[in-house]
Order: structure tokens, then sequence, then C-alpha cells
């Protein structure tokens, strides 16, 4: 049986494929991997308390050097980017059980740090990828219980 490899883009704000899905009000980046609609990830983002806060990770961000990288904590889950080269940072996900990192220009990639702001206001039609989150939390906590239940009697 063949295994699936995934090989991501860089994805770049003047694609021509449209990548970005959208951003929920958790903040997690919503990403198209390689423009198909059927290979949607949501990768955590950056959430902060305040201005103070948001500063020094944009802050951090831009100081990032080729083989440094940083954690976006939360409550959750935890992200970290990795700077890969001067104009290239990945963000680690998991596609279909398979590791594969995302890789941006730093050019998007600020601009998806920007919506941390606590002042961002995201758009009506993002609430939807917000609850596909939690769908998605509800599908695993229930096949998580089968699964100890099929292995337990």
């Amino acid at each position: 049986m063949k295994q699936p490899f995934v090989l991501a883009p860089r994805y770049r704000l003047d694609d021509e494929s449209i990548w970005l899905e959208g951003i929920d009000p958790a903040r997690h980046y919503w990403i198209a991997v390689n423009g198909e609609n059927s290979l949607k990830v949501a990768i955590p983002g950056l959430t902060v308390s305040c201005i103070t806060e948001w500063k020094q990770s944009v802050r951090k961000f831009r100081a990032l050097q080729p083989g440094q990288q940083m954690d976006l904590l939360r409550a959750a889950n935890a992200c970290s980017i990795h700077c890969i080269s001067e104009n290239c940072y990945a963000i680690a996900s998991e596609i279909q059980g398979f590791p594969v990192w995302h890789l941006f220009d730093a050019e998007a990639l600020e601009n998806l740090l920007r919506t941390g702001h606590p002042d961002w206001q995201f758009s009506p039609k993002d609430i939807d990828l917000g609850r596909q989150i939690i769908w998605r939390s509800f599908q695993q906590a229930t096949e998580l219980h089968e699964s100890f239940i099929n292995k337990t009697f």
C-alpha cells in the first residue's frame, strides 16, 4: 500500500491559489494544503492577553535567525515557528496522520501573527471555522471513548 506524501509549498500573500480559508475567533489559521479544498488544516495561531505581549511576539518573530524557533503557547496545544532561511519559515502540522511542515514567507506569516492582536476582529463567516474545531474535538473524544470500550470488553 502506498503511503501518501504531502508536500506543502511556501505560502505567500500573492499566491494565485487561495490557501488561507480563514482565521477563526480562537486564532486558528485554516489552510487549504496545496490549495486543495479537501485537505484543510487548522494551525494554532498567536493568542495574547495584551498589546505588550503581542508586540513582544511580533518582535521575537522578526528577530528569528535561521535555525531558531519561536513557540506559540496555547491552553490546549502548542505551535512552533521554525526559521528555515532568511525568508522561509515553517509551522509543523499533521495531515492524515503524517507530519508536514507548512512553509511561509516572512510577509505572509507576519500578517497571520498580526491577527493575534487583542483588538483584531474576525470575519463573521469564520465563526463556522471555530465550530469545526469544536466538532473535531467531540469526534476525537468519541473515537477515543469507543476505542477504550472495545479494548476493555
